[in-house]
């Protein structure tokens, strides 16, 4: 980008599921923005997403789910095993509509139905400032380029530079970590439409088909110290994850022997604690954040991705309420901040609850796996029974609305 100066209306920092559904949800409603990403290329680390039929709904009201449903089988049911007990719970799952779907499948899909030029890759933001005098957010680049918005949208991840800038704390980190990958079965496997959640000691194995031919698997356990060591080569990750499951069936063995190393991921989890989302500032004067940067949570309910797509809707929503539009549509900058700024306290006060239920439940769920002794662990479960008294999927009911 060199040393100049861009300006844009609405600026999105980070182009990953989050980012780039806002600006299509920003799209459909005939508004433009620019997503920066700092990759060179589209980016679908963590191999896959489970998504219930919260996530559908938001991905029907961005005119993608019917084809994104071609993408992944539904899945019929989720099965709890334990290894050393002759135990399973069976949840039936036809009504939430959960599906796997490859992230690069989502992301491509979000990316293919923006405009052309609407993403700047390679583009890492700095760091972020007010200008006094204008009222715009000055964002600074690692190349030396400037870039000022109207509107900041962080959508920048668990490590958000625009968290920062809104006086977030930092998330902290769970004592878990989860490797994830795919395994092909070229001739069909053999599982049926099961997410399996199979456990042993301190072990957790995860398999869900995403079609007949591919299997996204993940195994999480309370992290050792020596994790970092293997994080960056896949063939050590791999190695590592089959000493993890050497006591598991010989068919849990295989899908990890033969799976596709290019998949691998080794991630510590990441989160924001429920209470501080309680009067957290999620937003200041034209300046907010969506997705993980504002809520990231565990994957132990399967919704940060849904609840990424949640936000798009709403903030979208909330922004084409109070945007003019069309050539009558021109106001004066201070009147036009007055109502963004409105639209953002709008969006923020519709999310708390939700994010902060979706996080408390998926922090409790959790603090059970990773708590030390006995009696944190029932004192955890205590309060979890609490959050489930509609049923261990009554987080997938909530709809978003419309755009």
């Amino acid at each position: 980008m060199g040393s100049k100066e861009e300006h844009h209306d609405i600026v999105i920092v980070g182009g990953g599921i989050c980012g780039l559904a806002t600006a299509l949800a920003l799209h459909r409603k005939g508004i433009n923005s620019l997503v920066l990403e700092k990759s060179d290329t589209l980016r679908a680390a963590g191999a896959a997403i489970g998504v219930y039929i919260n996530g559908w709904r938001a991905l029907d009201q961005l005119g993608l789910g019917t084809e994104l449903r071609r993408k992944a089988i539904p899945l019929t049911e989720i099965r709890d095993m334990w290894l050393h007990k002759n135990k399973l719970q069976v949840t039936s799952c036809r009504k939430e509509e959960l599906r796997c779907l490859k992230r690069s499948d989502l992301i491509e899909t979000l990316a293919k139905n923006l405009p052309t030029q609407s993403i700047h890759f390679g583009c890492q933001i700095v760091a972020v400032e007010s200008d006094p005098i204008t009222s715009l957010h000055v964002l600074y680049t690692n190349d030396g380029a400037t870039i000022k918005a109207k509107v900041l949208i962080g959508c920048d991840g668990s490590n958000s530079i625009v968290a920062k800038s809104l006086g977030l704390q930092a998330p902290k980190v769970f004592p878990i970590s989860v490797v994830r990958g795919f395994t092909s079965y070229s001739d069909g496997h053999s599982f049926d439409s099961h997410f399996i959640r199979l456990r042993g000691d301190g072990v957790l194995l995860g398999r869900l088909p995403v079609d007949e031919k591919l299997v996204y698997w993940f195994v999480g356990r309370l992290s050792p110290s020596q994790d970092s060591d293997v994080r960056k080569v896949p063939e050590l990750i791999k190695e590592f994850t089959l000493e993890t499951l050497r006591e598991f069936p010989p068919e849990v063995i295989e899908m990890v022997k033969h799976c596709d190393s290019s998949s691998l991921s080794l991630t510590h989890i990441w989160y924001r604690a429920p209470w501080h989302l309680i009067f957290a500032n999620f937003w200041q004067g034209t300046m907010t954040v969506a997705g993980d940067a504002m809520h990231v949570m565990g994957p132990f309910l399967g919704q940060g991705g849904s609840s990424g797509l949640e936000d798009a809707i709403v903030l979208a929503r909330c922004l084409s309420q109070e945007m003019p539009m069309g050539p009558e549509g021109a106001i004066r900058d201070r009147e036009l901040r007055r109502r963004i700024g409105r639209a953002m306290s709008k969006y923020v006060n519709e999310r708390r609850l939700r994010v902060m239920r979706l996080s408390a439940q998926s922090y409790l769920t959790g603090s059970v796996i990773a708590a030390s002794s006995w009696v944190k662990k029932l004192v955890y479960l205590a309060i979890l029974v609490v959050f489930l008294r509609g049923g261990p999927l009554s987080h997938t009911n909530y709809d978003c609305g419309s755009l």
